[in-house]
């Protein structure tokens, strides 16, 4: 699934690393550049395509990929903001899902399909809900519950450069706390088995409620 998420505070970025560890295709856009400049620095740990500029702006979510985006998120912090973004998403672009976040619960009333919005979210909401609701599925959630829990999925990938690559997994040596949830082999998830070979082109998804992302790139790369 393609997102694209206006709006990078606390809210979006949550949003967008979640549907990132579960491996879909996210764009998180912010009107400042400065947010932009600090999230790009977690690079590693927030694999989305971070585009700075107005979100109210046609031509921005053009420039954004919104013409090929299943998923139209408005988490701003201003109604008027989410209100624009959900109806230029869905009235200019056809985006065949658009969730908005609202801030004020006087406003409410107006967060309907008038206004582009399939799934309005009010400020109260639980994360989890918000996240089920936006996006129609629930198999981001676990990942979700994992991250509020204080653990986080990270992944990393196998290259013919990499250490691990031609080891078993009882081979390499993981940080304290962490575990591999799952390979990707050829697109599809594989069993951790202890004797499981690592290959070029192999994705892990690794949990871990202390080791960093650094951490686990050295335990592999």
């Amino acid at each position: 699934m393609k997102a694209l998420i206006a709006g990078a505070g606390r809210l979006g970025t949550q949003i967008a690393q979640v549907l990132a560890a579960a491996r879909n295709d996210v764009t998180l856009i912010d009107i400042d550049e400065d947010r932009i400049t600090e999230i790009a620095a977690l690079k590693g740990r927030l694999p989305v395509r971070l585009v700075a500029g107005d979100a109210c702006e046609p031509t921005l979510l053009e420039h954004a990929g919104v013409l090929n985006t299943d998923l139209v998120i408005a988490a701003t912090g201003n109604d008027e903001d989410n209100l624009v973004i959900s109806l230029l998403a869905k009235r200019q672009f056809a985006v065949p899902r658009v969730a908005a976040r609202v801030n004020d619960a006087e406003n409410a009333w107006l967060f309907d399909q008038n206004w582009g919005v399939d799934t309005a979210v009010p400020a109260a909401t639980p994360l989890i809900s918000l996240i089920e609701e936006a996006t129609g599925a629930t198999d981001t959630v676990a990942l979700l519950r994992l991250s509020k829990a204080g653990v986080d999925v990270i992944e990393t990938a196998i290259t013919s450069r990499s250490r691990a690559a031609g080891r078993t997994l009882a081979e390499i040596t993981l940080p304290t706390g962490t575990v591999i949830a799952t390979v990707i082999r050829d697109g599809q998830p594989t069993g951790p088995a202890p004797e499981l070979r690592l290959q070029p082109g192999d994705e892990l998804l690794v949990v871990s409620h202390a080791a960093t992302e650094q951490e686990i790139h050295a335990a592999f790369q």
